[in-house]
């Protein structure tokens, strides 16, 4: 899991005023919770560029008034329906040697052979909710395709896990091939040895 480092400010005044005055000045109200007590703090918008628009999970390590440290994942954020501004934003406290849950984004590996045949891919999860300490929690869950044919289809059991475990159904299906209009009926494989024997008989029916 890759880290990135941000730094804040603890807030004292709770209120929606005193928000809406932070968000003014370029700050984000936001929560620190998993540590008994909420910790809130403000932080530049801008430290959000590389947090929220990525396509991993990351672990955040939050330094407050130059001193106190955290790490976190985010949990949750808000954004004005709008505008689209930044309202809030989530953390929840990443303890070493402690399991949390969080949701792992998806990256699919290769082009499934039932795609390259004319079969449509149908995707069903875009994310999983992955059970782990900080040390085995994956950024991202890399899941290669190249074999899956029409028909087929990627389940959470079929996901390698190392260290961490997949919170859900081992029978759900992340991915599917479908059958569409333009399907081809052969595989690949199947594909050479038909082009095999169409040779040879070209070559018999020359002779």
């Amino acid at each position: 899991m890759r880290s990135i480092a941000i730094e804040g400010k603890k807030r004292e005044d709770l209120g929606s005023k005193s928000a809406k005055a932070l968000r003014r000045e370029g700050m984000v109200p936001c929560v620190i919770y998993g540590t008994g007590e909420n910790i809130h703090f403000a932080t530049e918008v801008t430290s959000f560029k590389d947090i929220l628009y990525t396509a991993e999970a990351l672990l955040i390590e939050i330094t407050l008034d130059g001193k106190e440290q955290y790490k976190a994942v985010v949990r949750d954020w808000q954004f004005h329906p709008v505008t689209d501004e930044l309202l809030h934003c989530d953390f929840y406290h990443f303890v070493e040697g402690k399991e949390i849950t969080i949701d792992v984004p998806i990256k699919l590996i290769g082009n499934a052979k039932g795609v390259r045949n004319g079969g449509r891919l149908k995707v069903n999860l875009r994310k999983l909710p992955v059970k782990a300490t900080l040390d085995n929690m994956p950024g991202v869950l890399e899941l290669n395709i190249e074999a899956l044919k029409i028909g087929e289809a990627l389940r959470v059991e079929d996901v390698t896990t190392g260290g961490f475990e997949i919170m859900r159904e081992p029978s759900r299906a992340i991915l599917t091939i479908q059958t569409s209009r333009n399907v081809v009926a052969l595989d690949d494989d199947d594909e050479e040895t038909e082009e095999g024997e169409e040779a040879a008989t070209e070559e018999a029916a020359e002779a």
